[in-house]
């Protein structure tokens, strides 16, 4: 016999005996009160009857009579928006109300922060002089002096010891680059 066999026969059963237990407790007459025998350490409880009184459901209000429904002109399938209903009167005079404002941002949208790293400096006087090290994070390590133009967008407007700074080709957007460690 296969696992799988055995498992299916070993569940076959188990079910038919629940069902038989099932079938043999619901016979359909209440057990006679005289034969529950008390649990150990239970207390004693009254009997529950039915003898309680039904209550008047008053089911007058929900019927609703033919012609007086009124008319409803909302469909949920549709995208519209609401008719305005007229305010209800009020004790209190009406008072103006006075729209604030919209601020609008003035001038040209801020451009993004300049993406590089400023990874190390090369001092060579006799040469070059100060060479900045400048990295994008994803491999590509760029050079450049004073005045040089990095990656054909952003020039190179000051080498320091610990600070580079650099600006968009245009000259705005200038930015300082501390010195970064990797």
């Amino acid at each position: 016999m296969t696992p799988l066999t055995r498992r299916v026969r070993v569940i076959g059963g188990a079910g038919l005996g629940l069902f038989a237990v099932l079938v043999a407790g619901c016979d359909g007459a209440p057990e006679p009160a005289a034969a529950r025998r008390p649990v150990r350490g239970a207390t004693a409880r009254a009997p529950v009857t039915n003898d309680s009184a039904v209550v008047d459901l008053r089911l007058h209000p929900l019927r609703i009579t033919p012609g007086a429904s009124e008319s409803v002109e909302r469909n949920l399938f549709r995208f519209e928006s609401r008719a305005a209903s007229a305010p209800a009167p009020s004790a209190d005079p009406p008072q103006e109300r006075r729209e604030l404002p919209v601020a609008v941002p003035s001038g040209p949208p801020a451009l993004p922060p300049i993406p590089l790293r400023y990874i190390g400096l090369l001092d060579a006087p006799a040469q070059a002089g100060r060479v900045a090290v400048l990295s994008d994070g994803r491999g590509n390590v760029f050079y450049g002096k004073e005045g040089d133009t990095i990656e054909g967008r952003y020039l190179m407007l000051r080498v320091g010891p610990i600070s580079a700074d650099l600006s968009y080709l245009d000259g705005r957007g200038r930015q300082t680059i501390r010195l970064s460690g990797q």
